[in-house]
């Protein structure tokens, strides 16, 4: 009997036990996570570029889902267009490690296609912890030179940010920005993004000599503030 009542205190103690929302998020499906958090609309999957009219497709999937070819196409884009940034920086350019890092398990993706199939751009995100606060960590956007200025950066953002404002819990939205990357600082600075209280700082050497961080750590908080609530 005892025994009994022990087993059972011990299952309403874990039934009890509360499920992180970055936890739940990260263990939907794709489906799932569009349903949950991107709530699209009917015309999600299509992106009309402003002046041209030309549509290019969405597609959300998560980084096991990748195939080879878009698998190369989104490292192409990232060194075509970021690869200048990461080699005068003290990070350094690393193929292998980025592409392992492209391949971390709780990453997801937005990707663009054109007509073709061929992706010209694309995010990638993941649910996650940063100093032990809950956020949306965008990992990359790239777009490619001809695709650059025409909106499709602030609206895959606006997906991204729309995440982060749906799923419980998370506090703001967090990526790194090459100091070098003056454009890409401008933009994020027009969608709100600041730089974060755990941004590196300014180093004085010895000798006084002021040593400044190749990147910078940029944040935006949350509509609803990150408040913790009741989780499921």
């Amino acid at each position: 009997m005892a025994e009994d009542q022990s087993n059972e205190s011990s299952s309403k103690a874990r039934q009890s036990q509360k499920i992180h929302p970055i936890a739940i998020a990260n263990d939907k499906t794709d489906d799932e996570f569009i349903r949950d958090y991107l709530k699209p609309s009917p015309e999600w999957a299509t992106w009309l570029r402003p002046l041209t009219q030309k549509p290019y497709s969405l597609e959300f999937l998560s980084s096991h889902e990748l195939s080879k070819d878009d698998f190369k196409a989104c490292f192409d884009i990232i060194e075509l267009t970021s690869g200048a940034d990461y080699k005068s920086s003290s990070v350094g350019w690393h193929p292998a490690m980025k592409k392992k890092e492209m391949k971390s398990p709780d990453l997801r993706y937005i990707l663009v296609k054109d007509d073709t199939g061929t992706v010209k751009g694309f995010t990638s995100l993941m649910p996650t912890f940063e100093n032990h606060e809950p956020v949306l960590y965008c990992y990359e956007v790239h777009l490619t030179p001809d695709l650059q200025g025409s909106g499709l950066g602030k609206h895959l953002m606006a997906q991204l940010i729309a995440i982060a404002e749906n799923i419980p819990s998370t506090k703001k939205v967090m990526l790194t920005c090459f100091t070098s990357n003056a454009n890409g600082l401008k933009f994020y600075e027009k969608l709100g993004f600041t730089k974060d209280e755990f941004s590196p700082r300014d180093r004085t050497l010895r000798g006084g000599k002021v040593v400044k961080p190749d990147y910078v750590i940029l944040s935006r908080g949350t509509a609803h503030g990150g408040a913790d609530g009741d989780w499921n």
